[in-house]
């Protein structure tokens, strides 16, 4: 699809089939967020100085050929690592204000962000580079669901410290920004 065609396609959808994506349109999905595109490790989408401060992850409720669960992305292997068993859909919604379509969602594409690591390069700036990547990811990831018609709608509202322990994160990872994803109804 040219890239024109998705961008004028391209539109908030907050209802869903409840019907799964596949594994290859996961996998792409998260390709286009944060994948790499070289041998030295860049990614699809620009980072403040390559520090790539953002941590991918996949919350998978109804995905043919994976197990629902919350999984790690690893974008230098692009793979997938299984950090909790089961379908956790409800209570990220209950903890995004109560939002139907992270129910409906087939999966959700949650982007962390590790300040620490752009900060130890742009100092006071950091904050600021990283909403910035963020914005870049969840661009790419939007323009990719248009391409493979899926429908997606960016959520931030969210209680930050119910989505870090629902989803298992590490201490350094603060969930800034996801998609929820599916067959547009």
């Amino acid at each position: 699809m040219p890239l024109a065609n998705a961008l004028q396609r391209r539109r908030s959808v907050r209802e869903f089939r409840p019907e799964p994506v596949n594994l290859a349109e996961a996998g792409q999905l998260l390709w286009a967020a944060q994948g790499t595109t070289s041998s030295d490790g860049k990614r699809t989408a620009p980072s403040a100085g390559g520090t790539y401060p953002l941590e991918t992850y996949l919350v998978a409720g109804q995905v043919d050929g994976l197990a629902a669960g919350v999984y790690h992305y690893r974008p230098a292997t692009h793979e997938l690592a299984l950090m909790t068993e089961g379908d956790v859909r409800g209570a990220l919604a209950a903890a995004s204000m109560n939002q139907e379509c992270v129910r409906q969602g087939a999966i959700a594409i949650l982007f962390a962000t590790v300040v620490a690591r752009t900060a130890a390069k742009y100092a006071g700036s950091a904050g600021g580079y990283v909403d910035m990547e963020a914005g870049h990811a969840a661009q790419n990831l939007s323009l990719q669901a248009v391409a493979l018609d899926l429908g997606a709608v960016m959520i931030g509202a969210m209680d930050e410290a119910a989505v870090a322990k629902l989803l298992q994160l590490p201490a350094e990872h603060r969930p800034r920004y996801y998609a929820t994803l599916g067959r547009p109804k």
